[in-house]
């Protein structure tokens, strides 16, 4: 009976609090860079995962509207009514003022040399390029999150058992009970930091993934749009999207060279 009354009051006097008020500041300030770390990956996590949710309803709505337009006009109509709020509108956008600003002005700056075919094509390669910067954008705290908590929870752990082992050889005590307990509280710092670790290394991936089938399908499109515009046809254009007709693209072509 002595011995189970005991056991419990070493159950009940050690644990997580007890070991964050036996640390001391090497071992609170791991703790608190652990915590910040949490914050700052789920924080990330949450905004990215709402905006590429959002991201996904709204490309897909206007490429919906871009194939089944009869005209370049009515693309140019959605966009200025509705505004450019995803990486597919964006392209457009851009493209097309690229190409009615050099119809109209021709190549009078270094920045607009070339043909209109070539300066089309700068001006997509620039906003892939915006587009792939915006979309990576807290991946790399993500990746250094999952990278580091890891090891900054086992050097939490390393740190708590050497405290421990030099108060239990202050104390004179070696025996079982004495050891475990003190260095089973510093494996927490290890079970901290791979909690942190973890949902940031599977977050990195899900969005690297999603990341690289937009920027995919984003090429795929700009190859498009770069022929609608310089050649007044798509040549993917019905693999991309079943429901557009070879009357639309000859329309769409029509549009772009009447608008010109």
């Amino acid at each position: 009976m002595d011995t189970t009354t005991t056991a419990a009051t070493v159950v009940q006097t050690q644990g997580f609090a007890h070991f964050i008020s036996q640390s001391d500041a090497v071992g609170k300030t791991l703790l608190v860079l652990l915590v910040l770390m949490s914050a700052a990956s789920w924080a990330i996590i949450i905004g990215k995962g709402l905006a590429q949710w959002l991201r996904q309803r709204r490309s897909d709505t206007f490429l919906n509207h871009f194939w089944n337009a009869s005209t370049l006009d009515q693309v140019q109509h959605e966009i200025s009514t509705h505004g450019a709020k995803d990486p597919f509108s964006h392209l457009s956008a851009h493209a097309l003022h690229a190409q009615a600003h050099h119809a109209r002005h021709g190549a009078s700056r270094l920045a607009e040399a070339g043909s209109a075919s070539e300066y089309i094509t700068r001006t997509i390669k620039k906003v892939l390029d915006e587009e792939t910067t915006r979309l990576e954008s807290g991946l790399t705290t993500l990746a250094t999150v999952g990278a580091t908590a890891p090891f900054v929870g086992l050097f939490g752990t390393v740190w708590g058992v050497y405290h421990a082992l030099l108060a239990i050889g202050m104390s004179g005590a070696g025996t079982l009970d004495k050891v475990a307990g003190p260095v089973g509280e510093a494996l927490i710092m290890t079970g901290i930091g791979l909690a942190v670790a973890i949902p940031a290394v599977v977050a990195y991936n899900a969005f690297t993934r999603g990341n690289r089938v937009l920027s995919g399908r984003l090429d795929a499109f700009a190859f498009e749009l770069h022929s609608l515009l310089t050649l007044g046809e798509a040549p993917s254009a019905g693999q991309a999207a079943p429901t557009v007709g070879a009357n639309n693209v000859r329309a769409i072509g029509a549009g772009k060279t009447a608008s010109a």
